[in-house]
């Protein structure tokens, strides 16, 4: 059913519509504000995984 759902046509339609909803100079804001969100994610996530990390390395030090 989704085999061919991302085909460089269905990309062009979609940027063809993007740019008609949000309009050029919106588009470059759009981006770097989706790049900095999902590069704070990733660094919330490195910084989940160290703390989880050091909370099990001093629970396992206590017994």
């Amino acid at each position: 059913m989704f085999d061919n759902l991302i085909t460089p046509t269905h990309l062009i339609f979609l940027l063809g519509l993007a740019l008609l909803i949000f309009g050029p100079k919106r588009i470059p804001e759009i981006g770097s504000a989706l790049g900095r969100g999902i590069r704070d994610f990733r660094q919330a996530m490195t910084n989940l995984d160290t703390s989880t990390d050091k909370e099990q390395s001093k629970g396992s030090e206590g017994n």
